[in-house]
């Protein structure tokens, strides 16, 4: 079959993979209501990133069991978070099992080697935290969606030059993207459903093990400034909410994207394309501009790091007395 029918029969199946779960979620009231600190005001499906773990269900069953302990690895996350999404668990539990799936895939990126023993926990603990700081970070339509797919278009990319993964993994889970940004990449209160848990983390997991298998090739940490827009965000906000002594499994609404979508008034949609338009620049740059060595690329990520950090503090410094106002209004 033409590879590009192909493609174009799995996007059909996933639509209606889609479209069929939206069925299932208005039957069973898997819906999102919004809270205090909400950036919408509507009423949502939740659970729509659903269809991440289905598309890599079926690229595995069409192309063979090339990765079975990931797509084990991502069930398991995703069940998880899809159990929490309806009914809500205790975050030991969530996060014991994020342990446990970090592990097998661990394992199918061999690197649990008692020689690496030193740099298996420190990677679980960054991979689980990088994992929950994507899921922190899905707060307004389509940043989740479009954040992702700007990092599967750099690593497709990336893909061309240092053959690390399958094509075919790839285009797969930008597809599986593509057909929830149809639902979800929309402006404020119109969007048709939500990731939910069950979505941002597992395609945090989908893009973990992307990228970790770069790292591998390339023997090179640095490539994961695919993913540094949101950990200056994230990263930056846990330290931030630390100082204010706040319990960080309470809700909150004090990200940069937040105040950029509540306290600025900013649309949702030009909010997460701010966020894609600056992390695609940052990967390409990386890819095509910087010199592919370790001292050039470390060079880049720390200018790069500097630099994002620089502008997080300055936003922060002059537009976080806004979001102090609401929070006195409330």
């Amino acid at each position: 079959m033409n590879i590009l029918l192909t493609y174009t029969v799995f996007f059909a199946v996933l639509l209606i993979a889609e479209l069929l779960y939206f069925r299932i979620a208005e039957r069973f009231g898997i819906i999102d209501k919004p809270n205090q600190y909400s950036s919408h005001t509507g009423v949502a499906l939740r659970g729509g990133g659903i269809i991440f773990l289905i598309g890599m269900w079926i690229w595995s069953v069409w192309f063979g069991l090339l990765y079975p302990w990931t797509l084990v690895a991502v069930t398991l996350a995703a069940g998880i978070s899809f159990a929490d999404d309806i009914h809500s668990l205790p975050n030991s539990v969530r996060l014991v099992v994020q342990f446990v799936a970090m592990g097998l895939m661990f394992y199918e990126l061999d690197i649990l080697h008692l020689n690496m023993w030193w740099i298996v926990p420190i990677a679980l603990v960054v991979c689980v935290g990088a994992t929950n700081i994507y899921n922190f970070m899905d707060g307004i339509n389509g940043l989740t969606g479009g954040y992702s797919l700007t990092i599967l278009i750099s690593l497709l990319l990336m893909n061309g030059h240092t053959e690390f993964i399958e094509d075919s993994f790839l285009v797969m889970s930008m597809l599986s993207v593509l057909v929830f940004c149809i639902f979800n990449f929309r402006s404020e209160n119109k969007a048709k459903c939500f990731a939910g848990d069950v979505g941002s983390v597992s395609i945090a997991f989908i893009l973990l093990f992307c990228i970790g298998k770069l790292i591998l090739a390339k023997s090179d940490v640095t490539w994961l400034i695919f993913m540094i827009v949101y950990g200056v965000d994230g990263c930056l906000t846990i330290c931030h909410r630390i100082m204010l002594h706040e319990n960080l499994g309470e809700t909150h609404r004090k990200h940069a994207y937040q105040l950029l979508a509540n306290e600025l008034g900013f649309d949702h949609v030009c909010v997460s394309a701010l966020y894609m338009a600056l992390q695609l620049a940052i990967s390409l740059v990386m890819v095509y501009l910087i010199p592919d060595t370790k001292l050039w690329h470390w060079c880049y990520l720390i200018v790069v790091l500097t630099i994002l950090s620089l502008a997080y503090f300055l936003f922060m410094k002059k537009c976080y007395h806004l979001h102090e106002e609401w929070l006195r209004e409330r």
